[in-house]
């Protein structure tokens, strides 16, 4: 896609050089959204570097005529190509002239080049998640065409006492994932475990395995040692992959991924898990942890998440457009 102005604005693809004015957009935006700046500039490159990412085209920028970013979007769009995700933001300063809009349309007509590569049978959607005190932005959404499917919640712990011991069904331990020796069994492991999560769509492993690795290597703040499994003999049954802090909040530990294999579940091994999380923390000097949850998980990690002691701190509404009706290949019910 080439430069082109447009009542006064240039509309492009993001370029590598763009990246620290993307991620001071970015700030701006979450600033007035939560009060902290959630972004830094390592990241976004990283991130605009990852394997099935294209800058060029899956990224749209807008600019004043003296070449200030005012607007960005991306989309997330990988094999089997029937859930796209979208990401738009549009400098405060800049909004109800029409850039919120234009971005929409963008994603969807970006989304909608993806859908010949879609099985012929597939439904295909796209996908939007919002802050939910932001109305402006849910009342844009729905003007174009999305319905709200789904929230999502923040959780966090407050570490004023060292919390309980895990206690764990015989046989299984938790310790450190080694790095070097069991990346293919993690993957393995996590693609079992998030079969069962709403949304799941399984993507070829290679390729996905390949984005685990791009991602270990490359974020500087990847920790093994607060990469814990819970194992029984040499099988990993449930995972705790962790980050030691997060840019809003340095504070806070952040657990990027927990969950548990079907056949080890209902075990305690999940709450065993959090609490082991929770003490290795604390240990460290951490008070606060928190986590994203689906609020209507279809495995109960809300109710376990608020018996390990955690509480919702903040709301997002996810949006989906059908771009093409089907059959659903991603996962809405838990089979029996």
């Amino acid at each position: 896609m080439s430069a082109q102005s447009y009542q006064n604005y240039i509309y492009r693809p993001a370029r590598m050089e763009d990246v620290e004015a993307v991620t001071d957009l970015f700030n701006v935006c979450s600033m007035e959204e939560v009060g902290a700046a959630q972004f830094v500039v390592e990241e976004n490159r990283t991130w605009w570097q990852s394997p099935g990412f294209n800058l060029e085209a899956d990224t749209h920028a807008v600019a004043t005529p003296d070449g200030d970013i005012i607007g960005y979007a991306d989309i997330w769009d990988v094999e089997p190509h029937v859930r796209l995700h979208g990401w738009a933001r549009v400098h405060p300063d800049y909004r109800h002239n029409g850039i919120g809009a234009h971005l929409a349309q963008w994603l969807e007509a970006r989304a909608r080049e993806s859908i010949p590569k879609a099985p012929a049978d597939a439904r295909v959607v796209l996908l939007q998640s919002v802050i939910t005190h932001d109305e402006v932005s849910q009342a844009l959404l729905r003007e174009q065409g999305y319905q709200l499917v789904r929230y999502f919640f923040r959780m966090v712990i407050e570490l004023d006492a060292p919390p309980p011991e895990p206690v764990l069904p015989e046989g299984i331990t938790i310790r450190p994932f080694i790095q070097g020796q069991e990346e293919r069994a993690l993957v393995e492991a996590d693609r079992e475990v998030f079969k069962d999560h709403w949304g799941y769509v399984e993507q070829p492993f290679e390729e996905e395995f390949a984005r685990w690795m791009y991602r270990i290597d490359n974020d500087p703040d990847f920790d093994p040692s607060v990469w814990f499994v819970a194992v029984e003999g040499d099988q990993i049954v449930g995972m705790s992959l962790c980050s030691p802090k997060m840019i809003e909040d340095p504070d806070m530990a952040w657990v990027n991924i927990l969950g548990v294999r079907r056949a080890w579940r209902r075990r305690g091994v999940a709450l065993a898990l959090l609490h082991h999380t929770f003490g290795e923390f604390y240990r460290r000097g951490k008070r606060r942890v928190g986590l994203g949850v689906d609020a209507s998980s279809l495995t109960g990690a809300l109710d376990l998440y608020k018996k390990a002691g955690m509480q919702p701190v903040r709301q997002y509404a996810n949006f989906e457009k059908e771009l093409r009706p089907g059959v659903e290949l991603s996962t809405q019910t838990l089979e029996s």
